[in-house]
């Protein structure tokens, strides 16, 4: 029979370099205790890396840079497969992701239902902060991440360039679920996706 490390690793090599997984990616090939003393055996031996607490990836390794880190979406997807979360990203990365900002910030922020938590990478932190229902009711859609950025940039510094940029970068879908979503947000930020949404605004 197959032992539980090698299911693991058969379905870590089915998904490819740079994947991050949890524990319970692979309950069903076994006890948790026994899922756990694997993942742990293949982090010590080096085919694992360990992130965090329960937290592990299939490192990619680059002949220059050595071993990369996984991508923020990698982190993200998995601790939202394990923990059964809605995750939103928020200050500095939702203006970033909008083409709003240059910069990745450091310090990467998402609001969450669940738990606060803390994954370092490096010099990378990824924060998770729990937050009031209202503030999810968008999470996972474009009116959430606007509404995010826009909050990170502050009224003052909104201006027609930013809205222009929205434009641009959004679909006739994406300017109708803003209206759609219009309730979530403050009054101030509410004018400003009704002149993103422009004539779907109307």
């Amino acid at each position: 029979m197959q032992s539980i490390d090698s299911k693991i690793l058969n379905r870590i090599y089915g998904r490819g370099k740079g994947c991050v997984v949890t524990q319970g990616d692979f309950i069903d090939l076994g006890s948790r205790q026994a899922v756990d003393l694997a993942l742990h055996r293949l982090a010590k031996k080096g085919t694992l890396r360990r992130l965090a607490r329960g937290l592990y990836d299939y490192p990619r390794l680059d002949p220059d840079l050595g071993l990369l880190s996984p991508t923020t979406d990698a982190i993200v997807k998995a601790l939202k497969g394990r923990d059964k979360i809605l995750l939103q990203p928020s200050g500095g990365y939702a203006a970033n992701l909008l083409g709003l900002s240059d910069q990745v910030p450091m310090k990467i922020v998402f609001l969450s239902d669940g738990p606060a938590r803390r994954v370092q990478l490096g010099k990378q932190v990824i924060m998770l902060k729990h937050t009031t229902p209202r503030a999810m009711a968008t999470a996972g859609r474009i009116s959430g991440l606007v509404i995010q950025a826009l909050r990170h940039i502050g009224q003052r510094n909104v201006d027609d360039a930013i809205v222009a940029r929205l434009q641009k970068r959004l679909s006739n879908d994406d300017r109708r679920q803003l209206l759609r979503d219009i309730r979530y947000a403050p009054a101030w930020i509410a004018a400003v996706l009704r002149r993103v949404a422009g004539p779907e605004g109307k």
